[in-house]
């Protein structure tokens, strides 16, 4: 890697649109996502037959062996390319996990090298009927056998385990993990589309569950939901002919395990350790630090990401996530503090894989949060997916 982001601020977010996100949807997912691509392309002021770019992750995030289908339960690029009539040169989809760095990614790329001119991006979320995390198997094989006995089956007993040994080696009670949840409910509630709207927490609500994984609950869980979220991509050049303010792509890095483990073995010092080189290649390719950071908006699919991601991009000290939060550091509403959560998250929207702060970047920093508009925003991140499997993007609406 050479350092700088070579196509830094030459990409911009020129549009957008979301679906309502529902708990149980009362038609397919494919519908939907044809629909809210129509609003993303006239939201762009383009229409279909100039978008020649389409990318997504098409990955339904389900353990419970549920049947993926095109256009019912998973909606790819192709699929969606061919049911809005478009005729596009660009056409791919991403695969692994932090779906939305790696996916923006390739968005951005095929842009800048001029594979594509206007690309759609995508994301569309499906909730099977039945449970969501049920495990299928009547015997472990392979890798399983080693894990799916003990209970490791899903990711939420992985991330209580990396919980466990930041509350014993730090000090973190589930009262500071209450203060999280509920900063995330709070804001979601504000939000028109999102599955909590006009349904906010309190710190007693949330101490009041049972733990299902100590030390976690069940609110420490992003919902399962279904809906979709549309960004329509393009040059910053041409973006600044389009109706919207632009918002312009500065960098991205992902992460990866620096160590072999079983599978869904994640330590603590793993997360850490990934988040380290992913936060130095991040703050290498955009030139920017966290000091410099308006709107850092961190992943949530587990509440514990948020002291991860705090600690490992730098916001505050190693072990000290915990108490920033407790002292009010994350409240949004208060001057001064880290709006980690302004956006709601994933505990405050549903299970949108990480598009609340994608979105919430794009409509802070294109002055499109209505009410919720926060003064003096010109740079934002988004992460997805936890430091060791995930990534980050940087965003600015001020590209000089």
């Amino acid at each position: 890697m050479t350092g700088r982001f070579l196509a830094r601020n030459k990409v911009a977010i020129a549009g957008f649109a979301h679906s309502q996100i529902v708990r149980r949807p009362e038609r397919p997912l494919g519908a939907t996502a044809v629909e809210t691509a129509r609003h993303a392309i006239a939201d762009a002021g383009l229409t279909v037959d100039q978008i020649d770019g389409f990318v997504s992750a098409a990955l339904l995030p389900t353990t419970g062996g549920h049947d993926v289908q095109d256009g019912v339960s998973t909606v790819t690029s192709a699929w969606l390319a061919q049911r809005l009539g478009a005729d596009p040169a660009y056409v791919v989809g991403f695969q692994g996990v932090g779906q939305i760095t790696g996916s923006l990614s390739l968005a951005v790329n095929a842009i800048a090298s001029g594979a594509a001119d206007y690309v759609l991006f995508h994301r569309a979320l499906h909730n099977p009927p039945g449970k969501y995390n049920d495990n299928p198997m009547v015997e472990a094989r392979g890798a399983h056998q080693w894990i799916a006995p003990q209970g490791f089956f899903g990711a939420m007993p992985a991330v209580a385990m990396a919980y466990n040994e930041y509350c014993l080696r730090y000090g973190a009670t589930r009262e500071a993990m209450a203060t999280t949840v509920v900063e995330a409910r709070k804001n979601g509630s504000r939000i028109p589309w999102s599955a909590w709207r006009g349904r906010p927490l309190t710190v007693e609500d949330y101490l009041a569950q049972p733990q299902v994984f100590e030390p976690m609950c069940r609110l420490d869980a992003d919902m399962p939901v279904e809906g979709v979220a549309v960004f329509i991509l393009t040059s910053a050049e041409r973006a600044r002919d389009l109706p919207n303010k632009p918002v312009y792509v500065s960098g991205f890095a992902s992460g990866y395990p620096q160590e072999h483990r079983a599978t869904l073995h994640w330590t603590l010092d793993d997360m850490m350790a990934g988040g380290e080189a992913l936060s130095r290649r991040l703050w290498a390719a955009t030139g920017l630090g966290p000091s410099e950071i308006d709107l850092p908006q961190l992943y949530d699919g587990f509440s514990p990401f948020i002291y991860i991601w705090l600690e490992a991009l730098g916001f505050c000290q190693i072990g000290e996530a915990h108490d920033l939060i407790l002292s009010g550091g994350i409240d949004s509403d208060r001057p001064g503090s880290l709006p980690v959560l302004s956006g709601g998250g994933a505990i405050g929207n549903g299970r949108m894989h990480g598009v609340p702060q994608m979105l919430e970047n794009y409509l802070q920093l294109s002055g499109r949060a209505g009410d919720r508009q926060r003064p003096g925003v010109t740079t934002g991140l988004a992460c997805h997916s936890t430091p060791h499997y995930g990534g980050v993007v940087v965003y600015t609406n001020d590209p000089a």
